[in-house]
């Protein structure tokens, strides 16, 4: 449930449908027609609900619509709005291309984005965090740190920028000339403050960062994804108590609770009794079934 619930789309091959003259004179409003027949509302209906497609989206259309129901209110329209932009300005001139990739419109996205936000919701509300879940958050936890950084794509390079900042060479001047962080280079390689609970750097970046003390620079490049780092820390203040980072850690907790697919199928199962679906066609009885019991999807 993390990663945005996809919206099912049927395509349908002429030569992979059999339909049958008796089929074709079923009722309902004519969704396509063709010399000697046409195809019904119905028609398409009974073909749909056949496939693993129709059943998908109908699972999907239950699940969005009692979600919304129960957790609506807990969802405005200025947070969905709010994860957009900040996707559309991730992905700058790309973000069309990238939508139509995933076969999606900027509509269709925003709906995935308020499925996940109301998911969220019902997950913070059906599942508590435990004393045990925070404590052990809490041992691994670090406060919000500032570091510069420079990034390059070769370790031989990373290492000789290392050895000219111990010969007194201004960070802020290597970090302009070497970098290739194009978002970063022209303000001396800082980056937005970020603690332990960050999923956007690398965890290997990160782990290197909280080894560092104010001021101190690493001794030897950082291998990420997108190549080496040297790292110095601005400011690595103390921890601090567990009540001042608290919602930091509930939210590192749920989370990660988020990604684990039965921790959401029990959320889901939860708000779908709650919501106590019935399903009229005998055909579709069980298309909840990955959710619920079978006696619950029937009724």
């Amino acid at each position: 449930m993390k990663k945005y619930l996809k919206k099912a789309a049927a395509v349908i091959a002429v030569a992979g449908i059999a339909l049958s003259t008796a089929a074709c004179s079923n009722g309902g409003k004519t969704v396509a027609s063709y010399k000697g027949g046409k195809i019904t509302q119905n028609d398409y209906y009974n073909e749909m609900k056949k496939s693993q497609a129709g059943q998908s989206a109908l699972a999907n259309m239950i699940i969005n619509h009692v979600l919304d129901q129960q957790y609506g209110s807990k969802v405005s329209k200025d947070q969905v709005n709010k994860q957009f932009n900040n996707y559309k300005k991730q992905y700058g001139s790309q973000f069309s291309a990238v939508l139509q990739q995933q076969g999606m419109t900027e509509s269709s996205f925003k709906d995935n984005l308020k499925t996940t936000l109301l998911s969220e919701a019902a997950l913070k509300d059906i599942k508590k965090v435990s004393k045990s879940q925070e404590d052990k958050a809490w041992k691994s936890y670090q406060p919000k740190v500032t570091v510069q950084h420079i990034l390059v794509t070769k370790k031989s390079t990373a290492e000789d920028i290392i050895s000219q900042l111990k010969d007194g060479k201004s960070f802020k001047t290597l970090a302009k000339k070497y970098s290739t962080d194009t978002a970063t280079k022209s303000n001396a390689g800082k980056l937005p403050t970020f603690d332990s609970t960050d999923t956007s750097l690398d965890a290997g970046f990160k782990k290197a960062a909280f080894q560092l003390k104010t001021g101190e620079i690493t001794k030897t490049p950082v291998k990420s994804q997108y190549g080496y780092h040297i790292i110095k820390m601005i400011n690595h203040p103390a921890k601090g108590s567990f009540a001042s980072h608290k919602k930091e850690i509930d939210d590192q907790i749920y989370q990660s609770m988020s990604q684990d697919q039965e921790t959401m199928r029990d959320v889901i199962a939860t708000v779908l009794k709650k919501a106590d679906v019935s399903i009229k066609d005998d055909d579709l009885k069980n298309v909840l079934a990955s959710y619920v019991s079978k006696s619950d999807s029937s009724k």
